[in-house]
């Protein structure tokens, strides 16, 4: 199981359309981690490259001796309310893994060629020298994929891409699903994602709708 953080606590700066939806509070976050300490099958991810995920989630996760992915904006760096480059630094130096979230949050479906080339070449330059290490796994930003994309990415180097299509993937896919944190979520909704088995039907849906967007396009 594979679980996305977006922002967490009080905002510093204004929400995107539909941000609000995955912004959680600081008591809603220390709840799923303490449900996921001591978990091997569940991954924590994070997304958009905010400030919180130093200010708020690196000290808690610390504490639980949790590591996580974080999926950073290369191009927003620096920006009010998002992490700068001594904050991706600082991540990496925790024992954190950082990997690329594109250049400026846009679909990877509507890329011209000097986007593409931002979102999935300059990105990831700019995070690698950043880290000091190969940045090649990337996170899908709003989850938007068809095989076109699937294609850029592979011949991007690209060794692991995480998508929004929640539910549980299988731990060595390249392809990962992902679960959102919502802001409505509570203790039932944790152990819920983490414990519950879909039935048939629901995994049969699932699998249609991964299906199309691997072979849309």
């Amino acid at each position: 199981m594979n679980l996305t953080v977006h922002g967490i606590g009080p905002p510093s700066r204004p929400f995107e359309p539909g941000e609000q939806d995955t912004w959680v509070t600081v008591e809603q976050f220390e709840q799923v981690l303490d449900a996921v300490a001591g978990r091997p099958d569940v991954r924590l991810t994070f997304d958009d490259g905010n400030a919180s995920d130093v200010e708020i989630a690196l000290p808690r996760l610390r504490e639980r001796g949790l590591v996580a992915e974080f999926f950073v904006l290369a191009g927003r760096l620096g920006e009010p309310g998002r992490l700068d480059a001594d904050g991706v630094r600082e991540l990496v130096a925790a024992g954190m893994t950082v990997g690329s979230h594109g250049w400026a949050h846009r679909d990877w479906r509507r890329l011209d060629a000097r986007e593409a080339g931002e979102e999935l070449g300059e990105a990831h330059r700019v995070l690698s020298e950043l880290t000091g290490r190969p940045v090649t796994r990337v996170a899908i930003p709003f989850g938007s994929y068809d095989r076109h994309v699937l294609r850029r990415l592979r011949l991007a180097g690209v060794t692991r891409a995480y998508t929004s299509d929640g539910g549980r993937a299988r731990p060595d896919a390249w392809l990962q699903a992902r679960t959102s944190l919502r802001h409505d979520l509570d203790a039932a909704w944790t152990r819920r994602v983490l414990d519950g088995r879909p039935s048939p039907l629901a995994r049969a849906r699932s699998f249609a709708a991964r299906t199309v967007k691997r072979l849309r396009g």
